[in-house]
């Protein structure tokens, strides 16, 4: 057996290990029809129908007695939070991968699908689909180590205010849909004399008009329509909001921030395989183990593993993907990590906690060194 993490792998162990890998794609790819297209429609249509519900049970307000008010909104931002987790995982990020581009469906062309959260799905396509699924986990290329506000890892560098991080990172959670959308502005840069504001707020504009839209329909359009209920609405809404931010964000660092997962030095993409870059996306990934609930409500990122390696291929495909991945990996001694939320969560506040102090890295596997 051969263990590509352990030690350099030979050429043939690559070729071969690669081989399979495309070979589970294209087969998966080959068989792509009618029920995956059914099932985004699914998908679409229960997005609507959840918001409808949740956004109706907050109107409710004007009409319930004041002992009911409180439980009736928190129902309401309940509600309408996993319209909005679904409308951001299982639908918005797939959908913008061009994972049903095939369908030939308006409703669901990558290129052209806008979501609701402030950020910009161009800017999505931009720092999430090219610069983190291409240089996934690779200092200094990939933004998403970290998003420039947590040290989760010796090879960045430490700073004192890294000794508050466990409280930037409760904040970063709860506006995590705006660290997304100013991710690709890189607002340090004004401060240090690289860029102009002028030059900032031209760079801002889409996600400024983005921004005002979101702002004025869930704040200001919503709580006008319930009229005396305003602030009953208004509150439902910051509820819902907040829950999709705390949801997606948990399920993006326990794909990313586990204790297993690698990071690489810029070297490592010079020069890279396919083979090597399927690798890549398993060393740096995290799955986690659930129920088909839990997938539906990751957008099935509790596949992180399956979605690096195949970005592009509907979601709802990874389910039946994963057992082949895991053997695959198994028969080559590559480490498929996986395990229940609690477990990979609290890896990840470990990491947090640990590395907002001084650490240095630790000494680099011999595979990595022969890449």
């Amino acid at each position: 057996m051969s263990n590509l993490t352990r030690r350099e792998p030979s050429p043939e162990d690559l070729a071969r290990f690669g081989a399979e890998i495309d070979d589970l794609r294209a087969r998966t790819v080959a068989d792509l029809g009618e029920r995956d297209a059914s099932y985004i429609r699914r998908i679409y249509a229960a997005v609507r129908w959840i918001e409808v519900l949740g956004r109706g049970v907050l109107m409710a307000c004007l009409f319930m007695p004041e002992a009911w008010i409180v439980p009736t909104v928190m129902a309401g931002g309940l509600i309408l939070g996993i319209a909005k987790i679904l409308d951001n995982m299982e639908l918005g990020h797939n959908v913008i991968h061009g994972q049903f581009d095939w369908m030939g469906d308006p409703r669901f062309q990558g290129k052209t699908f806008e979501w609701d959260i402030v950020g910009t799905s161009d800017n999505w396509r931009k720092t999430h689909n090219f610069k983190h699924h291409t240089y996934t986990n690779v200092h200094g290329m990939d933004d998403d180590i970290g998003y420039d506000v947590l040290r989760l890892f010796p090879e960045q560098k430490w700073h004192p205010a890294a000794l508050f991080q466990p409280l930037y990172a409760v904040i970063f959670a709860l506006l995590f849909q705006w660290g997304v959308a100013v991710q690709d502005l890189r607002l340090g840069r004004v401060f240090i004399g690289r860029i102009t504001w002028r030059k900032l707020a031209q760079e801002a504009a889409p996600t400024l008009r983005k921004s005002r839209r979101q702002l004025i329909k869930d704040y200001l359009v919503f709580p006008l329509l319930a009229g005396p209920a305003f602030w009953s609405v208004f509150l439902g809404n910051l509820m819902a909001n907040g829950i999709r931010n705390v949801w997606t964000y948990t399920v993006i660092f326990c794909g990313h921030f586990t204790a297993d997962v690698q990071t690489f030095p810029k070297g490592i993409v010079k020069n890279e395989t396919r083979a090597q870059w399927y690798l890549r996306q398993i060393q740096g990934s995290s799955n986690l183990s659930g129920s088909q609930l839990l997938h539906v409500m990751t957008g099935n990122l509790s596949h992180q593993i399956e979605h690096h390696l195949f970005p592009d291929v509907p979601a709802n495909r990874y389910a039946e993907m994963a057992p082949v991945v895991r053997d695959i990996c198994r028969r080559y001694g590559v480490h498929y990590n996986t395990g229940s939320m609690l477990g990979q969560f609290s890896q990840v506040i470990w990491r947090i906690i640990r590395h907002s102090f001084p650490s240095s890295p630790a000494p680099m596997s011999p595979s990595l060194q022969a890449r």
